[in-house]
């Protein structure tokens, strides 16, 4: 059973995208969460044909599969700002393009910060960002995955409300899921820090979105504290959400083997030390 649990980390693209395979595959990951491009600028140059078959000839290597893209920082589907939105929508479609070039499964995406305008018309806008990329996500297998946020500043996808409501104006016109980011829903106010809330936080999810749309995780501890909104993350027990969390998000069987992936600081060393611990459980 163990080739099917898909555990990996967000693994270094330095020097092309097929290091990200590499590198996980010296971590011991069957996936990886991956930047396709550089995540701090709008523009980015087209994947080569020869950065393309180094991917290919890597994947095959190192058989790491579910990979998924996460989006540029930049990217704001919910702004209010005309010129900035235009900005967003622009290297969202181009995200898009990379993605299935690459042959990936995800795209995970921030999905957007109000600003100075209100709640409900930042989630209309990141309906309406989102269903202009239904030509473009027609032409295959990539499905957007919108995180969970920890709610810092005026952040979107703070509760399972917003993105509920996310879903809903969307609807199905593109493959859209959740991917849960641990240490995020914790600062969030959702509680796992034990067997009852963390089942709790999971009958919540599903109650108000639906456990079918839970797509993967991001699996990080937490340096802030329950309800904090400090987005911090914190290597696997050494943060406020402690060990016990992992080891149910590994043997219920409704997460066990659904993707995850570590974001957790000090990298490779410690994801192989965490990817050996988390299959343990």
């Amino acid at each position: 059973m163990h080739d099917t649990l898909l555990i990996g980390a967000h693994t270094s693209a330095a020097g092309g995208v097929h290091n990200a395979l590499l590198e996980g595959k010296e971590i011991g990951a069957t996936t990886i969460q991956l930047f396709t491009a550089n995540q701090r600028q709008w523009h980015a140059k087209p994947l080569s044909e020869e950065v393309v078959a180094l991917w290919f000839e890597a994947l095959e290597l190192t058989g790491i599969k579910e990979i998924m893209s996460h989006a540029s920082y930049l990217i704001n589907l919910g702004c209010p700002d005309a010129e900035n939105l235009d900005k967003s929508l622009h290297a969202f479609k181009e995200e898009i393009k990379r993605c299935q070039t690459l042959k990936l499964r995800f795209l995970n995406v921030h999905p957007g910060a109000a600003l100075k305008d209100s709640v409900f018309n930042c989630i209309t806008r990141i309906g309406h960002s989102l269903k202009s990329m239904a030509p473009l996500l027609d032409q295959g297998d990539l499905m957007v995955l919108l995180e969970t946020t920890a709610g810092q500043g005026s952040t979107v996808g703070r509760s399972f409300e917003e993105l509920k409501e996310i879903l809903d104006e969307v609807g199905h016109q593109i493959p859209l899921g959740i991917c849960l980011d641990t240490c995020h829903i914790f600062a969030a106010g959702y509680d796992l820090r034990d067997k009852s809330s963390f089942h709790h936080t999971l009958d919540e999810f599903d109650r108000i979105i639906g456990l079918k749309h839970l797509k993967a995780f991001h699996v990080n501890d937490s340096k802030g504290a329950l309800g904090s909104h400090v987005d911090r993350h914190a290597p696997l027990g050494d943060g406020k959400i402690g060990m016990e969390c992992f080891h149910l998000l590994m043997k219920d069987p409704r997460t066990r083997h659904i993707p995850k992936y570590l974001e957790t600081p000090e990298g490779p060393a410690l994801w192989k030390k965490e990817i050996a611990l988390l299959r343990s459980f």
